[in-house]
């Protein structure tokens, strides 16, 4: 059979396939190394495509963040430009307050006190009140028994206490008493008084009558240096003249007529002294007639007249020492005077040698335990080391006080009801010395009858 033409062609193809095979095959080395080769080509092309898209990929993050920046940077300089600004606005409104108002830091007080010692305090304040200096007054001084002026060679001497006799009798002819300064009036026995007044500026020619001492009117005596007068004494009344030092005038020694005179009233009313006799006496005894350098006022006075700010009206004030009219005096206020008149018997006690009648400033009660020291009847009071109770009367009212004395020769202190010693008005002074048993017959009352 005969073969076609296109067997032919197949072979030729076969051949060629052959060919290419063995081709191929004769090319497999060679085409596994170029396969390698290829590989690592194409890796390190990738590596630098990757590289390439890397950068690619960082250059537009790069970009960006410096466009952030850029921002960032400008919103911190107009956040700080605003900043600026309101601290200056600030600043500005600060200054022009401070124009107007006081800085409080300049008035640092409570730090500056706090860092003070405790000690510099009372010594500055002392010096930030100085004490007012005292009136002075040429050729004058202020008494001791008034608190008012005075001629100096007056004020420097020792004054007198002189027994007054106070029976009915003796009573409407007392004489010289209206220039004394202070009275004292108390019991002595029977239920009679007698009076001891105490004088300063007098002239008086007739002075008295004057009887004999008690021991308890030695005692006030020596409570203002004064020289004690009197006629005839009881054994009680030497004894304490004796323990005190008492320098006395007596019209019982030999002194005694030189100082005293006797007129036509009946004895024993009729003994009287004088002024002159009582200086005399002074310089046949050679007492000291001066007050000591350190001797002390016995009262305070105020230096203009003052007025009680609580207590009770008083227009009268009566004491009952017992049932005889001449001692149970009263003192009725004087509203335009502003004195207290003291009436017995029922009519003014007047000065027989001037007609003047006793006139106070200042009265003062004070109570005291009394007692019979012996059968005789002659008294006794509780003064020395004691206090008690009283009243206070000037002015028109009354108040409470207290008082109180420190062994045999101190002075007799009165005190208000917040234990201040009182201050007195200038003028003279009646201390009625009353049993504390009986303090009802003292009454003060609002209205002069």
């Amino acid at each position: 059979m005969k073969k076609e033409p296109m067997d032919k062609k197949g072979t030729e193809e076969s051949k060629e396939t052959v060919g290419a095979v063995e081709s191929a095959g004769t090319e497999e080395g060679k085409g596994t190394e170029e396969s390698v080769g290829l590989k690592e080509g194409r890796e390190k092309e990738e590596l630098d495509k990757g590289k390439a898209e890397t950068a690619a990929s960082e250059q537009p993050s790069s970009s960006k963040w410096g466009e952030n920046r850029k921002k960032i940077i400008m919103a911190s300089i107009i956040a700080g430009a605003i900043l600026l600004g309101v601290g200056f606005g600030v600043w500005a409104w600060w200054t022009s307050s401070r124009d107007d108002k006081p800085e409080p830091t300049q008035a640092p007080t409570p730090t500056v006190e706090a860092t003070l010692p405790p000690t510099v305090e009372p010594t500055i304040e002392p010096t930030l009140s100085p004490s007012p200096t005292p009136e002075v007054r040429d050729g004058q001084v202020v008494s001791n028994l008034t608190g008012e002026w005075v001629p100096e060679k007056i004020g420097i001497r020792r004054p007198f206490a002189v027994m007054i006799n106070n029976i009915g009798y003796a009573a409407e002819r007392h004489s010289g008493i209206s220039q004394a300064s202070i009275l004292y009036e108390a019991l002595v026995e029977g239920g009679m008084t007698r009076c001891l007044a105490i004088f300063e500026d007098f002239d008086s020619k007739k002075i008295g009558s004057v009887r004999s001492a008690r021991h308890y009117y030695v005692s006030f005596a020596e409570e203002y240096d004064a020289i004690f007068v009197h006629f005839g004494h009881t054994k009680y009344a030497v004894s304490k003249m004796k323990e005190l030092g008492t320098h006395n005038l007596s019209g019982l020694e030999g002194v005694g007529s030189s100082i005293f005179y006797r007129d036509s009233s009946a004895a024993p009313h009729n003994a009287f002294a004088s002024y002159d006799g009582i200086m005399k006496g002074m310089k046949l005894k050679k007492y000291r007639k001066k007050h000591k350098e350190d001797h002390v006022s016995h009262f305070l006075f105020h230096t203009e007249d003052t007025d009680l700010e609580e207590g009770r009206e008083a227009a009268k004030v009566t004491l009952k020492f017992s049932g005889y009219s001449y001692a149970s005096p009263s003192f009725v206020y004087d509203k335009k005077k502003k004195v207290y008149d003291r009436v017995v018997s029922g009519g003014k006690h007047t000065d027989r040698e001037n007609n003047k009648s006793l006139a106070f400033k200042n009265l003062i009660v004070q109570y005291v335990r009394e007692w019979d020291i012996d059968r005789n009847g002659y008294q006794t009071m509780e003064l020395d080391s004691a206090k008690g109770k009283g009243w206070y009367v000037t002015n028109g009212k009354a108040v409470r006080i207290t008082w109180e004395k420190e062994g045999k020769k101190g002075r007799t202190v009165y005190y208000d009801e917040n234990g201040d010693e009182i201050t007195l008005n200038q003028g003279k002074t009646y201390v009625g010395v009353f049993p504390n048993d009986r303090m009802k017959d003292v009454q003060v009352s609002a209205k002069a009858k």
